[in-house]
């Protein structure tokens, strides 16, 4: 076999290499003997079948076979013998009019990752944000649960509804005197004071009696998520059927009991903890935003163009299908069109960082344990059917690069862990609100001069992504063998809710605006 290297500019490497066929037919003569004993064939006794036969029978299909065999062992020679480290699949042709007799003539041409220099970690210092939870803040937390679970009563005969009561309606919604769809419901029971209806339509029915009959005026907001409401004046025919009281709340053993729990202490300790967990989520993003800030701030060297634009893709698609389930998606689409260049520089920031922490993780020892990687996998496997789920198991099992996929998150994560532990951490309480406004304040840091434009929620989607690094990195290291196989998808993508009935329930405002992609 020979092989030469044609090219060798920057992380770009491209090679001749020549199969000879002496090669390729001993690999074919090989397998006629191995399966010879097998074959079966009229006027033969089984094993007998004489080797040209079998060769007239079998010879292109394990001709096939072997060239594909030995060009796979030319890509691990090639690999090992120039110590190369492909960033992606190399792209490997054969010479036009290659027939069988024939040395096989392959082009190869590849990518290989940059060197980097594991980086000295003294100096990495990091402000801990924490957020306190204070009883006042269970206190509302379990009001929050009581307001769920609010009892309500018939009211006195002729009692007028105030705020906190609870009222049983029809109404019947018009639009230029018109009923539109969506617009009308029979015994809805409504909270005034809730703020569940559109604005205004809780205030007007503020004593009202049971019986009444009334007609209330209405405006729908701007943003409603129903296109041909939006804005637009309304009227509602009300039928008030009853008038009920709230019921008395007390937080006590008998209300923790009612969900299902031992006591109001305990009730107590499960919501201080969902609550300490979510501030901890917030600290940490706090924290790992400004420690890759300080990583991508004191590191630049080239990266794979190629493993650039793979990370570019991802983030595009999750882009495209955010912007597709917004209210105005041609608006939306166009507002990421015109950002595109800025996307593809975030894409090349987190391949950066992905390679810059797997060379400290492999420096340092940071492993997924086999413990680890088996639990990921049965996680995942959840999201499966059940009868699918053993398939996409062993799937994952036998792919290396499903399996890398899968793996790098946690491997971030974990570098991430060894990188806190190193640095040196100044921990401070402030509120959750001073939390956020540092959390935005970095964001607004990390973005690009052309990023930093009004736009709150454009720059926060930037900022989200700059926070991730690509998670190919995790597999940044010698290859034993070239990536020969395709790589396989084993994603399993999430639908979106649906929403937006035009009913007279105020739309819900929390949407998702980010624009990370699932690390690979």
């Amino acid at each position: 076999m020979q092989i030469v290297e044609t090219s060798n500019e920057g992380l770009k490497r491209a090679y001749a290499v020549t199969i000879p066929a002496a090669d390729i037919a001993a690999r074919v003569e090989g397998e006629i003997k191995k399966i010879a004993p097998q074959v079966r064939m009229p006027g033969f006794r089984p094993g007998k079948v004489p080797a040209n036969l079998v060769k007239k029978m079998h010879g292109p299909a394990l001709h096939q076979e072997a060239l594909q065999t030995t060009i796979r062992e030319a890509m691990d020679k090639l690999v090992a013998d120039h110590q190369l480290r492909p960033a992606m699949q190399p792209d490997v042709s054969l010479g036009e009019g290659y027939e069988e007799g024939q040395d096989a003539k392959l082009t190869v041409s590849l990518e290989v990752l940059p060197k980097v220099e594991a980086p000295a970690l003294d100096g990495l210092k990091l402000d801990k944000l924490v957020v306190p939870v204070t009883e006042d803040q269970v206190d509302e937390a379990v009001n929050r649960i009581a307001a769920g679970q609010k009892k309500f009563s018939d009211a006195a005969e002729g009692a007028e509804a105030k705020d906190g009561d609870q009222l049983i309606i029809d109404f019947l919604g018009k639009l230029d005197g018109e009923p539109f769809e969506g617009g009308a419901a029979e015994d809805q029971a409504l909270e005034i004071g809730a703020g569940r209806f559109i604005p205004g339509f809780e205030e007007q029915l503020v004593g009202a009696k049971a019986g009444d009959e009334k007609v209330i005026t209405v405006t729908f907001p701007e943003d409603y998520p129903a296109a041909n409401l939006a804005g637009k004046e309304t009227t509602f025919d009300i039928k008030v059927k009853a008038v009920k009281n709230p019921g008395e709340f007390v937080a006590d053993d008998d209300f923790a009991k009612a969900l299902g729990l031992e006591s109001l202490e305990q009730l107590r300790g499960l919501l201080k903890g969902q609550l300490e967990q979510e501030t901890a989520g917030l600290t940490r993003t706090q924290m790992k935003r400004a420690l890759l800030d300080q990583l991508a701030a004191g590191h630049d060297f080239d990266v794979p163009p190629s493993m650039v634009e793979a990370e570019f893709e991802q983030i595009w698609q999750q882009l495209t299908q955010e912007a597709q389930n917004e209210e105005n998606p041609e608006e939306a689409l166009k507002e990421i069109e015109a950002e595109k260049d800025d996307y593809r520089k975030i894409a090349e920031r987190r391949v950066r960082l992905g390679l810059l922490l797997s060379e400290i993780g492999q420096a340092n020892g940071v492993v997924v344990t086999a413990q680890e990687m088996e639990m990921l996998i049965r996680q995942a496997a959840q999201q499966y059917r059940e009868q699918d789920r053993q398939r996409f198991i062993d799937y994952v099992r036998s792919e290396p690069l499903a399996a890398a996929q899968l793996r790098a998150p946690l491997y971030e994560d974990k570098v991430v862990d060894f990188l806190f532990d190193k640095a040196e951490v100044s921990e401070r309480e402030v509120t959750r609100e001073e939390l956020q406004a540092a959390i935005e304040a970095e964001e607004g840091a990390a973005a690009a001069p052309a990023e930093a434009k009004p736009a709150k929620k454009k720059a926060a989607k930037k900022a989200e992504a700059e926070t991730e690094a690509a998670g190919e990195a995790e597999e940044a290291k010698p290859a034993k063998k070239a990536p020969a196989k395709k790589k396989a998808a084993a994603d399993a993508e999430a639908e979106p809710a649906a929403e937006g009935e035009a009913k007279p329930a105020k739309k819900k405002a929390a949407k998702k605006a980010t624009a990370e992609g699932e690390d690979a």
